[in-house]
């Protein structure tokens, strides 16, 4: 991010999540709100993701991170947990849809202050209220404790909890990673759902180059991608944290799940993962 700016990146996300609406018919995931958040320039913005075709397995990707991490929230609460944490949560609106608040899930948005702000403002002017069960806590990771804002916020972290950290993950540094990934598993019977990228190594020599120009155009907006993780080094970590069941869905997975694609397509190159990592105790 830049100093006093808010995230584009988070922008961006916002988009394609409103594209999908539009391009896609909201095919993966609906999400009755990202239009309005994007204000007056909806159209505009969502026009000029829509005729570059490079764009669809982006806009795709986000829309299914997006479902897979709110479906394993549903299950999530079935089995009683009533927190859930939006790590990075941008202009994520599942706080304005929760279809849970009757049952008493809180949600706590984290995010850095100027991001958070800028939110606020566009919930504002779409006329919007903030619901009751939404506390906002701004922290910034690179730089606060995760734990120190969410526990300010009411967050009870002796109370299983759901995170939800989408589109965050490749711009932190490693130690701030671990450090949010420790609090996560200090947390009984917690779960979370994130996304990352593997390293440029993995990619095969053609689709290297085309990744690579994708990091340096959101390095040259001062946002640029500082972690890459290997899918079975990470899974490693991750049980080793305390998490004893894990779901890592690639590209051809999520094309096998939510586009009806044959399964014995289910292996395929590199690429961008959603992963979700529980503890069961």
């Amino acid at each position: 991010m830049q100093n006093g700016q808010p995230s584009r990146t988070a922008l961006g996300a916002a988009i394609q999540r409103a594209a999908h609406q539009t391009l896609d018919g909201a095919g993966i995931f609906k999400d009755t709100f990202a239009r309005s958040l994007l204000g007056q320039e909806a159209g505009v913005l969502i026009d000029a993701v829509s005729v570059d075709p490079a764009q669809r397995q982006m806009r795709i990707f986000m829309a299914a991170r997006s479902r897979f991490a709110e479906d394993c929230l549903d299950a999530a609460v079935s089995r009683g947990v009533r927190q859930v944490a939006i790590l990075g949560a941008g202009l994520d609106t599942f706080s304005l849809r929760n279809p849970h608040a009757s049952l008493g899930l809180r949600v706590f948005e984290v995010d850095h202050p100027t991001t958070q702000a800028w939110k606020r403002e566009r919930i504002a002017e779409a006329g919007l209220a903030t619901p009751a069960s939404l506390t906002f806590a701004p922290v910034d990771f690179e730089r606060q404790s995760l734990a120190e804002g969410l526990i300010a916020a009411g967050f009870q972290p002796a109370q299983p909890a759901f995170f939800l950290w989408l589109g965050v993950v490749p711009y932190l540094r490693r130690d701030a990673i671990s450090a949010i990934l420790q609090f996560i598993a200090s947390v009984p019977r917690s779960e979370v759902v994130f996304d990352y990228s593997e390293p440029l190594e993995n990619y095969s020599p053609e689709r290297r180059a085309n990744v690579a120009a994708v990091a340096a155009r959101t390095a040259a907006i001062g946002e640029p991608w500082l972690s890459y993780f290997d899918p079975s080094e990470l899974s490693k970590d991750l049980h080793e944290r305390g998490f004893q069941e894990l779901e890592d869905l690639g590209l051809a997975a999520i094309a096998v799940r939510y586009l009806g694609a044959p399964k014995g397509d289910a292996m395929g190159e590199a690429g961008p993962h959603v992963i979700r990592a529980r503890r069961l105790d």
